[in-house]
């Protein structure tokens, strides 16, 4: 049997007018597969600041939200009942004391990676996307072989819109630097971020606490003794678990997400809306319901009631 050519071959005009109209239709629904696709990619929830914070919504634990701030209703919470520490002069004057913010530093302002396991592709694609970045040398406490100090070289990548933050936020807020971090580390890093000199103080891990159920803790009467009047942003909801009623948990920053806002879109309205407050804890509370939270991690109240009652008193559902 010989072999069929191409010269063999005949189309009838009925079998091109099929094959035409099939080539459309899988024409037309390549293109909308294609338009599904794009918009599930710039769908808000599928975000990268968003997913950074999987984790902590898995166990029952929600950040900030990458949306803007709903509005906040005029009446004051009833559910909470917080007594004012204002002084008789505050009252006298219609005035409140200047809004004290303590912030975190790793993974809230910058995110830090020691520079030689740092993946080359990371850091090319975050440079390009825009962050910006710096080389750091940082002098450990542990010494060479040869008896020399030992050097650590670390690249730091700085949250979008670090310095814009700092700065508005140092015009209604003293701000104080409070970080685990060791001071031989921390130290130069906020040197070179702090350029405004806006931070009134910095506090290292010497001044965080141990407790039964986290090493690092930081109590924020090292900070501030007006707990009316004083505020953390941090990562890690844990390092505020001594005052989870001043606690403002944010979203963890990397350099995957070079397109984070939340420095500027979210927690610096919120910052402002609360520096008008007398009492932040009420409006805090009202919003993240951390007492509830911790609780849930098996911390019990007496593990913080303590150490607020030291300063101001102060009443959360549930607590006795």
């Amino acid at each position: 049997m010989a072999e069929l050519t191409q010269a063999d071959l005949v189309y009838s005009p009925r079998s091109l007018q099929l094959w035409t109209v099939l080539v459309n239709w899988l024409d037309f629904f390549y293109q909308s597969f294609l338009k599904i696709l794009r918009a599930i990619s710039r769908h808000p929830l599928l975000s990268t600041s968003s997913s950074s914070s999987a984790k902590s919504i898995a166990d029952g634990f929600k950040p900030l939200p990458v949306i803007e701030l709903p509005e906040v209703a005029p009446e004051s919470p009833v559910t909470v009942g917080i007594a004012s520490t204002r002084t008789s002069s505050e009252v006298k004057f219609g005035s409140i004391q200047r809004l004290t913010v303590v912030l975190d530093l790793d993974e809230t302002l910058v995110s830090a990676y020691e520079t030689s396991s740092l993946p080359a592709t990371l850091r090319t694609q975050a440079i390009e996307a825009g962050l910006k970045s710096f080389e750091l040398e940082c002098i450990s406490s542990t010494k060479e072989c040869n008896g020399e100090p030992k050097i650590n070289y670390v690249t730091v990548f700085e949250r979008p819109g670090l310095h814009e933050f700092l700065e508005q936020l140092s015009q209604f807020a003293n701000l104080i630097l409070f970080t685990a971090g060791l001071e031989d580390y921390a130290r130069p890093l906020v040197d070179i971020i702090d350029t405004k000199h806006v931070l009134d103080d910095r506090l290292y891990r010497p001044c965080t606490v141990s407790t039964q159920y986290r090493d690092h803790v930081k109590d924020l009467l090292c900070a501030s003794k007006n707990m009316c009047r004083t505020v953390i942003v941090d990562n890690n909801p844990y390092s505020f678990l001594l005052q989870p009623l001043n606690g403002i948990p944010c979203v963890p920053f990397t350099a995957e997400q070079p397109n984070d806002t939340q420095l500027l879109d979210i927690i610096l309205p919120l910052l402002k809306q609360l520096s008008e407050e007398e009492d932040v804890r009420s409006a805090l509370y009202d919003r993240f319901h951390m007492p509830e939270w911790f609780e849930k991690q098996g911390i019990p109240r007496s593990c913080w009631t303590s150490s607020s009652s030291s300063s101001s008193s102060s009443q959360v559902p549930g607590s006795r």
